[in-house]
């Protein structure tokens, strides 16, 4: 009985705060003058500016896809197949990009790329470059697709090798047996088996270059969809376009989801002989071993690029026509714990984060009780609508917060922290949901059934027996939830409307496009944030290890 109400309740706060925002973004979209009608939707692919829009993000997510796909690929079969010196340090150091959201990097990148910034002069300089090179080309195009590859590219590393380590080694081996050489056993065996898990990661990519605010912003490149959608929040009553751009992303993401849980689905298929061959990994050595050494040091030193950006502009007194700054000092960094906005922006950051993680670990665990424990009919689609929110952008659920709420008691023009504490909970669920699971599905029923064989309740049982049990689950999943709700981009952005009421990421917005020291600024809050993302993937990794890769999978 208590099950049952506690999923009428898990329910009921995801139709509120998930579903209803969503359906009134639907309903406005296709209903016109009281009558249903796709002329809004129609608009959207006639008028010439939003359908330039529409195929930017296309190209955009697709080129990221692809650039990713080819970056990782040799990256996660080399490193899931062969043996060599420092395979772990190079994992873990491929990881750093997750360290800090792309329009963080996206504000030191912008010194690099410049059209006399770093990189140009450092290549004038050696004699490589007479001119200097357009970078950003496109109105900011190729920049922006840097900073998303830079930083998407361990989702699909990680994505490529679970798949990978989840192909049954009988299967390559009866191959090699049969005379196949190693070509033809990836292009028949290999990559067959691991396309599942490989259209997981290139889908997750797809749709978060593809809705990526922030990046865009700073680059300013606004013939996305993203920033459409984000130009029309302010005139969301007199503009209806907005709603067919969200309808257009939330069908994209939507079918996606869809795509990659079917294709997951099949996985299950395939590997159940796993495990019955111990895997023999080869030595990678000679000419081979050399390239690859050269090639995965190549993608660690670029991909950190964005993060020795943002830091040499954090202590940068002075940064114009030079290859480094020419003037070095930490007035920045104190500047953030001074400036009337920033010491307000991460106050309100902390505030809202905390409250957030607390309510995630409370739904969180009861959601993961109800998955691991009973026998409650429904637990496909629990699961399913749980993980829904890694699927669906930002951007969509806080243009939906403000669409529907707008003009009641959660307005977020007066006061946006209700609503933000509900959009960073539901958007972090998952991580708690998955790491709580993980840790019930490890631990042996027969505790609880000890307890309450001795006239324990269940709740008396689950507090005393269980969370203890998984107690490094939780707090792996409450760090996750806390530190990515601190640098959340797309919620904070849309519903902070007032400064006193801004996050961490809507200040640093705010201060890029400030003169003076506005850049400098945020970026010292920007490496402050890296550091706090930092610490907490590290410490996550304490906890769960080798299952952290997991929680990135839709």
């Amino acid at each position: 009985m208590k099950s049952r109400i506690s999923l009428f309740l898990i329910y009921v706060f995801f139709a509120l705060f998930l579903f209803y925002p969503l359906a009134y973004v639907f309903t406005k979209c296709f209903y016109f003058e009281g009558n249903f009608s796709a002329v809004f939707f129609q608009y959207m692919f006639t008028n010439p500016v939003l359908r330039e829009c529409i195929i930017n993000s296309f190209i955009l997510g697709i080129t990221v896809t692809l650039i990713t796909t080819i970056l990782t690929l040799p990256l996660a079969f080399v490193m899931g197949r062969f043996k060599f010196r420092f395979r772990g340090l190079l994992s873990s150091l491929m990881l750093v990009p997750m360290i800090m959201p792309p329009f963080v990097g996206a504000i030191g990148m912008r010194q690099m790329l410049a059209r006399f910034g770093s990189i140009n002069l450092l290549l004038m300089k050696t004699g490589i470059l007479k001119q200097p090179v357009d970078w950003l080309g496109g109105g900011g195009f190729w920049g922006v697709v840097l900073m998303e590859v830079l930083h998407l590219y361990p989702l699909m590393f990680l994505n490529m090798s679970t798949a990978l380590a989840n192909i049954d080694p009988s299967m390559e081996e009866a191959a090699k047996n049969l005379g196949a050489d190693g070509k033809h056993i990836f292009r028949t065996i290999t990559f067959p088996l691991m396309l599942p898990g490989y259209f997981a990661g290139a889908i997750l990519v797809f749709i978060w270059a593809f809705t990526d605010l922030g990046t865009p912003l700073i680059f300013e490149y606004t013939r996305l969809v993203p920033v459409q959608i984000f130009n029309m929040v302010t005139d969301i009553g007199e503009n209806p376009m907005g709603y067919a751009l969200v309808i257009l992303v939330l069908l994209l993401t939507v079918t996606f989801f869809w795509i990659s849980k079917a294709m997951l689905g099949r996985e299950s298929y395939t590997m159940m002989a796993k495990g019955q061959v111990p895997r023999t990994e080869k030595e990678l050595k000679g000419i081979g071993g050399i390239l690859f050494y050269i090639f995965v040091f190549a993608v660690i030193c670029i991909s950190l690029l964005p993060h020795i950006s943002v830091f040499l502009t954090s202590i940068s007194g002075s940064w114009f026509m030079s290859i480094l700054p020419s003037q070095i000092t930490a007035k920045y960094y104190g500047m953030v714990f001074n400036h009337p906005l920033t010491v307000s922006s991460i106050r309100n950051s902390l505030s809202l984060s905390a409250v957030s993680m607390i309510f995630d670990i409370l739904i969180g665990l009861m959601i993961a009780y109800l998955l691991a424990r009973t026998k409650i009919k429904g637990k496909e689609i629990l699961d399913a609508i749980v993980m829904l929110p890694l699927a669906i952008p930002g951007l969509i659920l806080a243009f939906g917060y403000v669409a529907s709420f707008s003009g009641g008691i959660l307005d977020p023009r007066n006061n946006p922290f209700p609503l933000l504490i509900i959009a960073y909970t539901i958007r972090r669920i998952p991580f708690v949901v998955r790491t709580a699971y993980a840790g019930l599905q490890q631990t042996s029923v027969t505790f609880e059934e000890a307890s309450q064989n001795l006239g324990a309740t269940p709740f008396y049982t689950f507090r005393r027996i269980s969370m203890p049990l998984i107690s490094a689950n939780i707090i792996a999943g409450g760090i996750l939830a806390f530190s990515f709700a601190m640098l959340e981009v797309s919620d904070s952005l849309i519903l902070a409307m007032k400064e006193q009421f801004y996050p961490i990421t809507k200040a640093i917005y705010v201060l890029v496009g400030r003169i003076a020291d506005g850049p400098y600024i945020a970026s010292a809050m920007g490496v402050l944030g890296m550091i706090l993302l930092a610490a907490s993937l590290f410490l996550s990794n304490k906890f769960i290890g080798k299952r952290m890769g997991e929680l990135f999978r839709i």
